[in-house]
């Protein structure tokens, strides 16, 4: 009889658990999702009652084998992916693929990897949860019904290649919706009066201009801030009032996903993605010492601020030990969760306080201390005594003026000695001034007035920060989901990040507006976020699966029909500017999309042909561009001998004959030929292409299949002929970062495994969130 097998996601969590269980069990790794919808097709059966139509992820087949053989004739199979939807889903599609007579199933949740959890866990085996599979199979239903079904009238009306999704388009009209508020802002002109002043002992301080008698005063003009400088020039300013007191300051409650990943984003410069990749290492196990892997945190998708008493325990002894019974809380301190968080995980927080930055240090990467610290310390801030923040507010009087100035200390940091967040520093760095000891009546020195022009701002752009506040705060997605949403949203090319901050592309406006039209409750936030609370609800069994897909799927059908019909096409019609064609003066110009992007075109084509590039400034206005001219150059046509010019086209300036239409030949303005072989043949199924290295519009290198349009892949990443010794991908991808270097990656998210650059012996893989 083979040994009982336990089954995880990941193959580095295999030799963490292996360390604990011993040689009384076999493990084993699905290597993420094993079980999927066919990526061509819908995959659904609307008919009979929305049922999927599950099929194995390809490149998975070897991994099934060997599930299969290390189960061998085992009774016993332990299902451990992670405590999640998309875990429990893995695991009910692992039960199906081992499903024997006889053999017994067993779920098993590990919410931390130590010794303790492992074997406490394995003792705690479960059944598999249904409820929770229903619910991630619901989501699934809902996204591959709105993807697969609004995509193709993306291509249709739009562009090909195109898509939508049901928390991805909404992401997309937040950042849409405010960069137009950001356009129709007017900026109002107001001013600001400081005086600078100093009393019998130093420091001199600043103090801001605030009432006139009792009438809160507001300045906005130039006129009205010199005549109050005139009524200031003599006057004599004395304090008026001093008011001192203390406040109490409770530490922050431990990390959930989305605080996690605002946090890594101000405070370490980290994406989102890029702390949940991080994050996952440091659950799954670090070596800290020769066969000592150990999961530094607990599970690192939760939206729970729950801890275990034995966790807030042990914290409170190690801040005894380390600053003293006066910083200790004293006893443990609990945080109440949202109303719609799930409460399945704790918080976020090291597996043992004792696991301190220093000893961990000599283990971990740069990146994992720096995330570690930050997970470290808030806990243990968590646990830790009040701060008690002295506050001292001066009203000053002149010449019928109130004056007003703030200045704060710390009386005594408690958490604050261990950890501050960014706002924390944000509000540090702001500065807050030393302020004298002062008499109330006390005469004071102007050592000076100064009037400032302002002028009010509009709503700031989202940053990955604001923009996982916004989606969290609106109940938008889950926070396991939140670092694939901003992904998925850049990479569809919707949005740009520039300099740290999201603008919607053209075309990210272009499909936003067209999909607000035709699908309003699709793109409505509130809709997404109570489809949300209705998924929560199924996984705790207060609605059933198919009664929301049927509540869902009626009106959306209709407003598919109703799209399929009603929808602008932006390549035939296209959308109205409002704008007259200069050309023939009498029609309006409409943006059209053709195969070389978005342009401006007149809608009285065929009878007048003007059409022309354009640009948007700052308010959104559309304006033409000239179109560029033909630039001759001293090159020949080998085909015909003809003079060559340099063009514009899809993926750039390229050189082209000027025989045109005669003779059509083109060549890349790199070289001959319009393309460089990377020597990997086209992963796509069915096609016999290469993929080849191309210039984008705007000069930006990608790579994808010569047989386009034929074949759409595309890539910003260069793939390397190097197969995945893991899940069997035929090529893997060429990354840089500043701080991993250059690494060899799989293209396959589920599979995660990466190697350095110019290896081609293979590493440990990696789990990529």
């Amino acid at each position: 009889m083979s040994k009982p097998l336990v089954v995880v996601e990941s193959p580095t969590k295999v030799r963490t658990i292996k360390k604990y269980l011993g040689n009384d069990y076999n493990v084993a790794a699905t290597v993420g999702h094993i079980k999927d919808l066919p990526s061509k097709d819908l995959g659904i059966d609307i008919e009979k009652d929305f049922t999927p139509h599950y099929r194995t992820i390809p490149g998975k087949t070897k991994i099934l084998n060997q599930l299969k053989s290390a189960a061998g004739d085992s009774m016993d199979i332990y299902l451990a992916p992670d405590p999640d939807r998309e875990g429990e889903a893995i695991a009910w599609h692992t039960a199906e693929v081992l499903k024997k007579k006889g053999r017994r199933f067993h779920r098993v949740l590990f919410h931390e990897l130590t010794k303790r959890a492992i074997l406490e866990s394995m003792q705690a085996a479960q059944d598999l949860d249904r409820n929770k599979y229903e619910a991630q199979q619901a989501r699934r239903i809902l996204d591959r019904l709105v993807g697969y079904q609004i995509s193709p009238l993306l291509w249709r009306k739009v562009k090909g290649g195109l898509s939508a999704g049901r928390v991805q388009s909404v992401a997309v009209r937040i950042i849409c919706d405010r960069e137009r508020a950001i356009q129709i802002f007017e900026p109002v002109e107001y001013w600001s009066i400081t005086a600078n002043l100093k009393g019998e002992s130093p420091p001199p301080f600043a103090a801001k201009l605030v009432r006139k008698g009792s009438k809160k005063i507001k300045i906005s003009d130039e006129a009205t801030a010199k005549a109050i400088l005139r009524d200031l020039e003599a006057a004599a300013f004395v304090v008026d009032k001093i008011v001192k007191r203390t406040t109490k300051r409770n530490p922050l409650p431990p990390f959930i996903t989305s605080k996690l990943q605002q946090e890594a984003i101000r405070k370490l410069r980290f994406s989102a993605k890029k702390t949940m990749m991080v994050a996952q290492q440091l659950y799954e196990g670090i070596d800290l010492g020769p066969g000592e892997p150990v999961g530094l945190i607990t599970y690192m998708r939760t939206d729970s601020t729950r801890i275990a008493d034995e966790a807030a325990q042990e914290a409170l002894t190690l801040i005894a030990e380390q600053f003293g019974q006066d910083y200790s809380n004293g006893q443990p301190r609990f945080f109440k969760n949202k109303n719609k968080a799930q409460d399945a995980h704790e918080a976020i927080r090291p597996t043992s306080v004792y696991h301190t930055p220093e000893k961990v240090k000599p283990y971990l990467s740069k990146d994992q201390l720096a995330l570690y610290t930050m997970i470290w310390q808030r806990f243990v801030a968590s646990q830790m005594a009040q701060a008690l923040i002295d506050q001292k507010t001066l009203s000053i009087a002149a010449a019928g003026y109130i004056f007003t100035a703030s200045g704060s200390s710390v009386k005594f940091p408690g958490f604050l000695a261990v950890y501050q967040s960014a706002d924390d520093e944000a509000e540090r760095n702001k500065g807050s001034q030393p302020l004298p000891e002062l008499a109330q009546g006390a005469p004071l020195t102007c050592l000076g007035i100064e009037p400032k022009q302002h002028f009010t701002q509009p709503p700031p752009r989202f940053s990955e920060a604001s923009l996982v506040k916004e989606l969290e705060e609106n109940g938008i997605g889950r926070p396991s989901t939140y670092a694939a949403i901003l992904s998925t949203i850049r990479d569809k090319g919707y949005v740009e990040l520039l300099k740290g901050y999201f603008h919607p592309t053209e075309l990210g406006f272009i499909v936003n507006d067209l999909l607000i039209t035709s699908f309003p409750e699709i793109l409505d936030v509130e809709f997404t976020a109570r489809l949300e609370n209705d998924l929560d609800r199924v996984e705790q069994a207060e609605v059933e699966s198919l009664a929301l897909l049927k509540q869902f799927y009626g009106p959306f059908s209709r407003k598919l029909d109703e799209a399929g019909e009603g929808m602008l096409s932006v390549k035939g019609v296209g959308l109205p500017t409002g704008l007259t064609c200069p050309l023939c003066k009498k029609h309006e110009l409409h943006i059209k999309m053709g195969k070389n992007g978005h342009f401006l075109a007149c809608s009285g084509y065929p009878e007048c042909t003007y059409s022309s590039d354009y640009t948007r400034d700052e308010k959104g206005t559309v304006s033409p561009v000239a179109p560029v001219q033909s630039e001759p150059t001293d090159k020949v046509c080998e085909k015909c001998g003809k003079p060559m010019v340099i063009k514009r086209g899809r993926y750039g300036d390229f050189l082209a004959c000027s025989g045109y239409p005669a003779c059509k030949h083109t060549q890349s303005l790199n070289g001959a030929g319009s393309s460089k072989s990377t020597g990997v043949p086209c992963p796509e199924p069915g096609c016999d292409g290469e993929i080849v290295e191309k210039s984008s519009k705007r000069g930006k290198i990608f790579y994808g299949c010569n047989r386009y349009p034929e074949c759409s892949f595309a890539s910003w990443d260069k793939p390397v002929a190097i197969p995945c010794p893991v899940c069997g991908s035929p090529y893997l991808l060429e990354k840089t970062t500043k701080r991993d270097g250059t690494q060899y990656v799989c293209p396959n998210r589920e599979c995660g495994y990466r190697q350095p650059a110019g290896d081609t012996g293979g590493s440990s893989p990696a789990k990529t969130p």
